[in-house]
């Protein structure tokens, strides 16, 4: 519902781009604060990177891809997920789910589809041009705006791994992976350990000839269920432990329920269990030690269409999946301006800069859960930051140094983690301050 004491005195013209799901509860929770809300997205309808074939491309999941939080931790605060919804929805579901929150909402009517922002940049002061154009078409059009809401989501422009010599089969980033059929009976490697990876491994070992995965560290592969539960929610149960007693303990049940990584040829993990992004998978196991997949270590180099690994060992292939990650890319922005690729992202609450006034990131963080809880939370505080009831305690410049000084969890220094908390305590964050704003 409109807050129309708000809205009396702040009614500003609010740009919004992206309606995935950080996008929608952003265009919802503005709204309601009795903001002008204009949202852009390239897509054609709502759901952003769960729109399985977009014909925008923007998406990065595949036929078979499944939500590796459960249901019972993975749903908007104001609108929760249907009963009927199974314990690990599939991209189907979480898309029926997405647009029947921006029906219920209302919010349809607030958003350009099939439409690409090309340009952002300050004018007036804190007021923002923004230039877009709809696809397929040149001519470009142009707004000015009070406030800019970036909601573009970070799984959208591939990153690919460097690797001396050249490899002359097919390669292809797992953004393009949509299905196994196309991988029947071809020899295929699948480089990275992360969700993706792991995965598209499993998917193309059923229809392949043979298929590799190459791991550049050894990683913790977290099974979906422990104890009859979804592995989060059982992660929930144990949140009393301090850190130095939940780590290990966790380690030793994970050894207990699946054995350990070196047993089966994978590579054992000598990080901490946060300090990569975890890796949920039920499936991977199953299929080396029935023989579908080969674990091989990092790569060396390519020659031709061979691949030689650190250990030595080589072997043909004919396509190669690379599983690893994306960059953090905002095209619409001048570089100078904001440029988050490589190092720290220097944002209070992973939303706010120190020095670009009404500008707002949502969503841009990698929980070791569900983001759209914590992107509705970054909403409603952004929302009460703009119409000025939310001010932080201490300058924003000096508490984002505090942040960037102490994250959520200490994680290896590589380009994919940059960006990483703990979903709880950052969604417990984000409540005290709401509630600091709404006291006020």
């Amino acid at each position: 519902m409109t807050n129309t004491k708000t809205s009396k005195y702040y009614m500003k013209k609010v740009a919004i781009i992206g309606a995935g799901p950080s996008g929608i509860t952003a265009i919802k929770n503005f709204a309601d604060q009795g903001f002008e809300v204009t949202a852009f997205d390239r897509c054609e309808g709502v759901g952003g990177n769960w729109r399985f074939n977009d014909p925008s491309g923007h998406s990065s999941v595949f036929e078979t891809t499944h939500l590796i939080s459960s249901k019972y931790t993975s749903f908007f605060e104001d609108f929760p997920l249907p009963d009927s919804a199974p314990d690990y929805p599939s991209h189907k579901e979480l898309l029926s789910y997405f647009n029947a929150y921006a029906d219920h909402f209302d919010i349809r009517k607030l958003i350009k589809f099939n439409t690409e922002v090309t340009n952002c940049k300050k004018i007036d002061g804190d007021r923002w041009k923004v230039e877009w154009n709809t696809l397929g078409s040149d001519e470009k059009n142009i707004g000015e705006y009070d406030a800019l809401v970036v909601c573009n989501g970070h799984h959208h422009k591939p990153r690919y791994p460097d690797y001396p010599g050249e490899f002359t089969g097919e390669l292809i980033h797992s953004h393009e992976f949509k299905s196994a059929k196309p991988f029947q009976d071809k020899r295929v490697l699948v480089i990275g350990g992360g969700n993706s990876a792991c995965d598209v491994a499993v998917e193309t070992a059923r229809v392949s000839k043979s298929t590799s995965i190459s791991w550049r560290r050894g990683y913790y592969l977290i099974p979906k269920f422990m104890y009859g539960l979804p592995t989060d929610v059982q992660a929930l149960k144990n949140r009393w432990m301090p850190d130095f007693i939940r780590g290990p303990f966790t380690k030793l049940m994970l050894e207990i329920f699946q054995g350990k990584n070196e047993d089966i040829g994978l590579q054992k993990p000598d990080k901490s269990l946060n300090a990569t992004h975890p890796t949920v998978n039920s499936e991977l196991y199953y299929a080396i030690r029935h023989g579908k997949v080969t674990p091989h270590v990092d790569i060396e180099r390519y020659e031709g269409n061979k691949v030689i690994f650190k250990d030595g060992k080589s072997e043909e292939f004919d396509v190669i999946i690379a599983c690893t990650g994306f960059k953090i890319k905002h095209d619409f922005f001048d570089k100078s301006l904001i440029n988050y690729e490589e190092g720290k992202v220097p944002l209070l609450h992973k939303m706010i800069p120190a020095d670009i006034n009404n500008l707002y990131f949502i969503g841009l963080f990698q929980p070791l859960g569900c983001i759209w809880p914590g992107a509705e939370l970054q909403s409603k505080l952004a929302a009460q930051h703009l119409c000025g009831n939310w001010k932080p305690e201490k300058s924003i410049k000096e508490l984002i140094e505090i942040e960037l000084a102490n994250p959520d969890v200490k994680q290896i220094d590589t380009p994919r983690h940059t960006i990483t908390v703990d979903d709880y305590a950052f969604r417990a964050r984000l409540k005290k301050e709401i509630n600091r704003s709404i006291s006020a």
